[in-house]
């Protein structure tokens, strides 16, 4: 799609030579073909690259008129691509470090003055997971990262979205994080994951020390199978999960015991639709804190949702208390609090007020004598019985 906007200024100008003046085929000089001129956006400036192309003129080279670009081109940008790298990076690491959605990568790299469209977001965040899946393919740089380790701990486990459908197994080495091999099967059989875990032993080039699975029985066999005598354990978030089964299900049935005691909240907030009062305000507050305490959820073992439930609803209950030891909301007597606000305060440009009382202090907060002696006694009876009136 054309651009609809106009392209931002220039702000930075380079010209940019190939390094290289023979050819790596033959040994000739290079000769001069033309010049072209790029546009590339980056996140500091919008530069205007001048890219000297050179060639081959030996008819007998195997790369005779074969265009030569600079080498320094693709360290700013893809080919034909209007952003640079910096972008495409910056991009990929909201995306995947912060969480952030494609709007907000937009709104953000619009505050950094860089003049980009949403949808181009997209497509750049899409390059950047093709550059990451290179990255990770790389055998070269996987080899290196497990040589200077000298040894893989290999965890081994299975994916499955939903039921019937095909398992993806992952095998990855805790210790680097790499993942080794993934693969979808339609079974779980022990053979067929011996398959696995013997590509992966010879495919490696250091030891397997120890495995970490959910020691589920093919997972077992399997690995007697293909690494006889090394360590097997199981998962400790498999292990935790198992240990806190019992407490898991004592959380849930006390959950479902604490919702049959906050049963009637919904026909509350119907009694009230008509009011628009303070107390009704005020009762619509604890039913939506009721309601958020009920729909709150937590991770077991290490969360769990009975015990959040009864702490949130607990403390609804204290504040409730309290209001009804203080004998709940008084009519008249925010109108009183504010002629009181308004009486205890000395006049304008009489210097500074006085702070406002306590919780827990039935004794009004002393004026300082900013003024005379008469100015305070002419404000002290308006207070006093605004407070005797209340």
């Amino acid at each position: 799609m054309a651009r609809r906007t106009k392209r931002p200024p220039i702000t930075r100008t380079l010209n940019l030579f190939p390094l290289r003046q023979q050819c790596s085929a033959c040994g000739g000089r290079l000769w001069h073909l033309y010049q072209t001129q790029r546009t590339v956006t980056t996140l500091e400036d919008v530069t205007r690259l001048t890219v000297t192309v050179v060639r081959c003129p030996n008819a007998a080279c195997s790369r005779y008129h074969q265009p030569i670009r600079p080498e320094e081109e693709g360290a700013w940008a893809l080919p034909h691509g209007e952003f640079g790298l910096d972008v495409i990076a910056h991009i990929g690491s909201l995306r995947y470090r912060e969480h952030r959605s494609v709007p907000e990568i937009h709104k953000l790299l619009q505050a950094l003055h860089v003049a980009i469209a949403p949808r181009t977001v997209t497509s750049l965040l899409e390059r950047y997971e093709e550059l990451l899946a290179l990255r990770l393919a790389d055998q070269t740089r996987l080899t290196d990262c497990l040589k200077q380790q000298g040894h893989v701990i290999l965890a081994l486990d299975g994916l499955q979205p939903f039921k019937n459908h095909d398992v993806l197994w992952v095998l990855r080495d805790t210790l680097s994080g790499e993942v080794l091999l993934a693969r979808s099967l339609d079974s779980a059989r022990h053979e067929d994951l011996a398959d696995l875990l013997r590509e992966v032993k010879e495919a490696l080039p250091v030891p397997i020390h120890a495995v970490v699975s959910d020691a589920q029985r093919p997972i077992r066999l399997a690995v007697q199978k293909v690494l006889p005598g090394v360590p097997h354990q199981l998962c400790q978030f498999h292990y935790l999960k198992e240990a806190a089964k019992p407490i898991t299900e004592a959380d849930r049935h006390a959950k479902t015991e604490l919702k049959k005691y906050t049963r009637g909240v919904r026909e509350i907030e119907r009694s009230i639709v008509p009011r628009e009062d303070q107390e009704a305000k005020t009762i619509r507050g604890y039913c939506l804190a009721v309601r958020s305490a009920l729909s709150d959820d937590a991770k077991p073992p290490l969360q769990l949702a009975g015990v959040t439930m009864h702490e949130r609803l607990s403390a609804i209950q204290s504040s409730l208390e309290r209001v009804a030891q203080k004998g709940g909301f008084r009519a008249g007597w925010s109108d009183c609090e504010k002629w009181w606000q308004r009486a205890c305060l000395p006049p304008s440009g009489s210097g500074h007020r006085s702070k406002p009382p306590r919780a827990g202090c039935s004794e009004l907060p002393r004026c300082l004598p900013t003024r005379k002696e008469q100015t305070r006694r002419r404000w002290r009876g308006p207070t006093e019985r605004c407070l005797r009136r209340s």
